[in-house]
């Protein structure tokens, strides 16, 4: 793969503020946001649906709001920050990493060192404005610790891409602890429909990481990393990964019957078949023998798969029932 088509290398940005900011951006990979927000956006709807019906719980305030985006962006942000900070040396060896920021120069490590301790600062502080609510801020190391330890897995478990896939997973369960924090602490069935998205979320993260390992299955193996396209083989990976997303499934087709409360129908199960059809596309487009359009599976058909169970369960929840 040439600097061309290669997403992680791009040419030196001039030294301003603006390019400084990109580059920051960048280095996060702001855009995958996508992945993971609009879960936790589906899990505070259904949260705040069910809170309108129960008198003895106070309405979902705007603060809360803002802290579910403030400490969503602020995780993330740390978590990708510190994870280009601890693989630096392997980014520099792989020459599809290689010309990322730190490797290349383009940010200094001090720089990221700072965005990142900055970062997991103005997470701590989102957590505070769930406040009575006290779980967030009690939660929130345990939480950054489990986010960092992602990016140190690969040097021993093959079950890295499970580690990002609960990551990412924890994103709707703690936006519900985070609004519905009380009701859980007395009755813990209550965060059943987050769980399930974040079980879902789990495997459907698992799969695609996966597919997106498939890049560096020789390379992992070379620099003795632990993933399971460098023990399975690409082709081996590509089956698990299926699998995964065989399992994804499951966990989102069981919230209707397992939480009626939420009133999803016929929208919400239209929106589930369309993802199952897309989860079909994005593996017929990458094959053993053919990875060249792995970013095409990665990112265009998941940002999609992720905006479409947030549009279907908020519209069928919230506005159609």
């Amino acid at each position: 793969m040439n600097r061309m088509t290669n997403p992680d290398i791009h040419p030196v940005p001039p030294a301003t503020l603006g390019g400084t900011i990109r580059s920051y951006l960048e280095l996060i990979r702001f855009s995958h946001t996508i992945f993971a927000l609009p879960f936790a956006v589906l899990a505070s709807a259904w949260a705040w649906k069910l809170t309108l019906q129960e008198s003895d719980l106070p309405p979902i305030s705007s603060s809360q709001v803002i802290g579910i985006l403030v400490c969503m962006v602020a995780a993330r942000s740390f978590a990708m920050s510190f994870n280009r900070l601890v693989d630096v040396r392997f980014d520099a060896a792989n020459p599809r990493t290689a010309g990322r920021h730190l490797p290349s120069g383009r940010l200094s490590y001090r720089g990221v060192a700072m965005f990142s301790l900055a970062s997991a600062g103005v997470f701590g502080a989102g957590t505070l404005l769930f406040l009575p609510n006290a779980l967030p801020w009690i939660l929130s190391i345990p939480v950054l610790a489990f986010l960092a330890g992602y990016s140190l897995a690969k040097r021993f478990t093959v079950l890295v891409h499970f580690w990002l896939g609960i990551a990412l997973g924890l994103a709707p369960i703690c936006a519900w602890i985070a609004l519905r924090g009380e009701r859980v602490m007395t009755n813990p069935r209550d965060i059943l429909p987050a769980g399930l998205v974040g079980l879902g979320v789990l495997f459907w993260v698992a799969g695609f990481d996966l597919i997106y390992s498939t890049q560096d299955a020789m390379i992992d193996r070379e620099l003795g990393l632990r993933s399971l396209p460098s023990r399975l083989g690409v082709e081996g990976a590509l089956r698990v990964a299926a699998i995964c997303h065989a399992f994804m499934l499951l966990p989102f087709g069981l919230i209707p019957w397992l939480c009626p409360e939420l009133g999803l129908g016929r929208v919400y199960w239209v929106a589930l078949a369309i993802v199952a059809i897309l989860l079909v596309y994005e593996h017929s487009i990458v094959s053993s023998n053919n990875l060249e359009r792995v970013n095409v599976a990665f990112f265009q058909a998941n940002a999609v798969i992720s905006c479409l169970v947030l549009t279907a369960g908020v519209l069928d929840a919230c506005w159609l029932n």
